[in-house]
């Protein structure tokens, strides 16, 4: 038995499954079949990206993303932050605020540095509490912002 998330596509799989694929490691499409007889052309896929597996269907329909259902990528340091940030938002994406973006396709994603929990959970409240304030202010996720206004406010008053 398997839980495999499973996403609902407007026509535009086959990019998404491109764009997809291309930017992460240990990913591959296991199937992409078209579905002739339809009114609308219908794909379905099954790939994996780094590692989870994921299905999909293609078909315009009422159904769309919404940011109520995200990916979330833990990231190990600034540059896989901008590598996949700036990946997933090229052509038409959107960004939004606290590492969150929306691709081209309308799927919500959360582009998140490793070091982003450590900050917020650091014992010292006045640096967990500078860090939140910074990152609620940031739109893709700036590591070294974090850490200086952390670093800042363990200096300043008690």
């Amino acid at each position: 038995m398997s839980i495999i998330t499973c996403l609902w596509f407007q026509g535009d799989l086959e990019a998404a499954l491109e764009r997809y694929t291309g930017l992460f490691p240990d990913s591959e499409v296991f199937s992409f079949e078209r579905m002739g007889g339809m009114e609308d052309e219908v794909h379905l896929a099954e790939w994996q990206m780094l590692g989870t597996r994921f299905r999909a269907i293609s078909q315009r329909s009422e159904f769309r993303f919404n940011e109520s259902m995200s990916l979330s990528v833990t990231c190990a340091d600034q540059a896989e932050v901008d590598r996949y940030w700036d990946g997933l938002i090229a052509g038409g994406g959107e960004e939004s605020m606290c590492g969150w973006l929306k691709d081209p396709f309308g799927l919500s994603w959360q582009i998140l540095p490793a070091r982003l929990a450590e900050l917020l959970g650091d014992p010292d409240p006045r640096r967990s509490g500078a860090a939140t304030r910074a990152m609620l202010g940031q739109r893709r996720i700036v590591i070294a912002e974090l850490e200086a206004a952390a670093d800042l406010a363990a200096v300043g008053p008690a």
